[in-house]
């Protein structure tokens, strides 16, 4: 399908999405999220694609939500609230979807990161920034409550590190988000980030995919706080993994091959 405001192009087992309004910063707007849950849809659904890397075009990678939109909402403009929240739940509803990805989701970051954006990062499995980046939630400096956000950022850095990046509209640098768990590398310069970027997405690539999307989902059980139904799902997860996928890894690794999934790009 053509896109309005993404840049989407498959590449084999890799699906490229740039977030493409590089005028606006690529600010988040409702074609934008529209068509965000489109190409994540399809790659859901998708049998080649293992692995999605996620970025911003023109040197950014998200300004956060459009405030020129958020003018003409609703509520703005003193007409009731429930169709902007309900606008503003369908984020959030995304953000659940992206959580819940079975694929690997990798995000590169670049410039500013803000707000919304952020919430992208809380949902991602692997994330690098450039170490010129600045990563923040500005919206109490506005008057704005970071509704959908706060759940995912919370549960990606607790509570403590997130009540205070929040509720005072924090910036961070990329040193200073890796420190509180909302990126995992920073790189030095652009030359470094395309190494760092193209060896995550290798990494996904050697991974058996229907064992990644079984330990996410894992992993999301074990989040519950009750670990005695995770452990029990978990028990049967690995009892089918080894009926399945792990015939071919093991062998190969005893084979001193490759399994048969195992590939790379070259470069991003």
């Amino acid at each position: 399908m053509d896109y309005e405001a993404l840049k989407v192009e498959p590449a084999g087992p890799l699906l490229k999405v740039t977030l493409n309004r590089p005028e606006a910063r690529n600010a988040l707007s409702p074609v934008m999220l529209v068509e965000l849950g489109q190409a994540f849809t399809e790659a859901w659904n998708s049998e080649t694609i293992r692995v999605v890397l996620l970025r911003g075009a023109g040197g950014f990678f998200s300004a956060g939500g459009d405030f020129r939109n958020m003018q003409k909402s609703e509520a703005a403009a003193g007409r009731g609230t429930d169709d902007t929240a309900q606008s503003n739940r369908r984020f959030g509803t995304f953000l659940e979807m992206l959580r819940s990805f079975p694929k690997g989701l990798v995000t590169v970051v670049e410039g500013p990161c803000m707000g919304g954006g952020v919430g992208l990062l809380a949902v991602s499995d692997w994330v690098i920034a450039e170490k010129s980046s600045q990563i923040g939630t500005p919206e109490v400096t506005v008057g704005i409550v970071p509704a959908q956000i706060t759940p995912f950022i919370i549960d990606r850095i607790g509570t403590a590190q997130a009540r205070r990046l929040l509720s005072f509209g924090l910036r961070l640098s990329a040193a200073e988000a890796c420190q509180v768990g909302l990126v995992h590398e920073v790189a030095d310069g652009a030359e470094d980030l395309a190494r760092k970027t193209t060896a995550a997405v290798n990494q996904v690539l050697r991974a058996a995919p229907g064992a990644v999307a079984e330990t996410k989902k894992l992993v999301g059980l074990s989040q519950s706080g009750d670990l005695g139904p995770s452990l029990d799902t978990a028990s049967h997860m690995f009892a089918q993994s080894l009926a399945g996928e792990a015939r071919e890894g093991i062998g190969a690794f005893l084979e001193k091959r490759k399994p048969a999934w195992a590939t790379n790009v070259d470069g991003i």
